[in-house]
């Protein structure tokens, strides 16, 4: 026996009485056929109905061959079946899909884009659009839409035989031979369709299209109806009101404040790194007045809290400009350990740090001149710098602590 198919005659039915025709199990989750239902099968890029039958969650709906199953989350028992359909989920689909076929018609009779797929998903729905789709042309079309919605043109569902389909324009040619159930839109739509539909323009609300991404050949427009489109407005305005409290300024004010504060970091960045420039080459200088003499050469090795891997190999820079070799530990997320040596000293650091740092279970490398590596036990710090001094000369056995 087919499920008859309540949604076909009224779209905002959403409780009905029916009898249990089949009964299977799918990927562990109980399913059953009934002979008639409200709820609507996933299809033609509208997901299934949610609910429940007898107070058992109805998770998802498929349509197979004449029967529509429904998916539950346990066990239905024996007898009549009440069926309760989820009506915010529903009409958030009809919006959202109706939605759909107001923007399609717009663009292929505005510029003449036929709509190539339509995806209804959680959060926003998309349409594909052939080429390159400009600005210019989604705000044209969004108005469009909204003139249509405005209007509360009514929706018209219903099936059409071969006589009267040869009397309308359809968007696109259906895929289904026989009776084809059309939804219009008087003077603006025809399309062959078996989703659900509000009964007029007006319950879409409004059509809000939220970005645009070209994917190759064509192009995603990414859109919002009704009450998507309103909890949209909602999140963005009250982030343009923290953001204008926090800046003081109006909303209309906000993008040249947030330019300002651009320009503001910026600056202030570059002055930081001119300070710290300043400041590490100073410290260099103090440091390498408290070298360690290790046989012919002046040793500075230190173990820092303060410096970032990019701070730290710029210190070390300035410790070799100054003629001393500079073995840097660093203290953090994950311990490193940087090393650098005048031109001339015959010391290779790559191969020094690399080698020290595989006996703690580290790994580093690098050049001659300087090398770096990280460690995984920060414990392990002071004797891998320990190791790196008396590479540099074997009868060297201390380091120097913190500053």
């Amino acid at each position: 026996m087919p499920t008859e198919r309540l949604y076909f005659a009224d779209a905002y039915l959403t409780t009905f009485s029916a009898e249990v025709v089949d009964r299977r199990e799918a990927e562990g989750r109980p399913q059953v056929a009934l002979d008639r239902s409200a709820f609507y099968p996933d299809g033609g890029g509208q997901p299934g109905d949610h609910g429940h039958l007898n107070g058992v969650a109805v998770t998802d709906t498929q349509s197979e061959g004449e029967l529509v199953w429904h998916t539950l989350a346990g066990p239905l028992g024996d007898g009549p079946v009440e069926g309760v359909v989820d009506w915010h989920r529903r009409f958030d689909h009809m919006q959202q899909h109706h939605g759909q076929h107001l923007l399609s018609a717009a663009f292929e009779d505005l510029f003449g884009l036929p709509t190539l797929a339509f995806h209804l998903g959680v959060e926003y729905a998309s349409i594909d659009l052939p080429g390159e789709v400009t600005e210019e042309q989604c705000l044209a079309v969004e108005a469009r839409v909204n003139e249509v919605i405005r209007e509360d043109r009514p929706v018209l569902a219903q099936f059409m035989g071969p006589d009267e389909l040869a009397t309308i324009r359809l968007r696109k040619p259906p895929t289904v031979e026989g009776l084809v159930r059309v939804v219009s839109v008087p003077d603006f739509d025809h399309s062959a369709c078996g989703g659900t539909h509000p009964r007029s323009t007006g319950s879409v609300g409004m059509l809000f299209v939220r970005r645009r991404e070209r994917r190759g050949e064509e192009t995603r427009v990414e859109f919002l109806c009704g009450g998507r489109a309103l909890g949209d407005l909602r999140v963005k305005h009250g982030i343009v009101s923290r953001l204008g409290l926090e800046l003081t300024v109006t909303p209309v004010e906000l993008v040249e404040a947030v330019e300002r504060v651009r320009r503001e970091e910026k600056e202030s960045r570059k002055r930081l790194a001119e300070m710290t420039e300043r400041w590490l080459a100073l410290e260099a200088v103090v440091l390498a007045g408290r070298a360690e003499t290790v046989g012919a050469l002046r040793v500075v090795a230190v173990v820092r809290d303060d410096l970032g891997m990019a701070e730290a190999r710029t210190l070390v820079q300035r410790l070799v400009a100054e003629g001393v070799v500079a073995i840097l530990g660093i203290r953090g997320v994950k311990p490193e350990l940087v090393m650098g040596r005048p031109e001339g000293v015959p010391v290779d650091c790559a191969a020094v740090v690399k080698e020290v740092l595989a006996r703690v279970g580290g790994r580093g490398g690098g050049q001659a001149g300087m090398a770096q590596g990280g460690l995984q036990d920060s414990g392990a710090l002071e004797g891998a710098m320990a190791m790196v001094v008396e590479k540099v000369d074997p009868t060297q056995v201390g380091k120097e602590s913190d500053l």
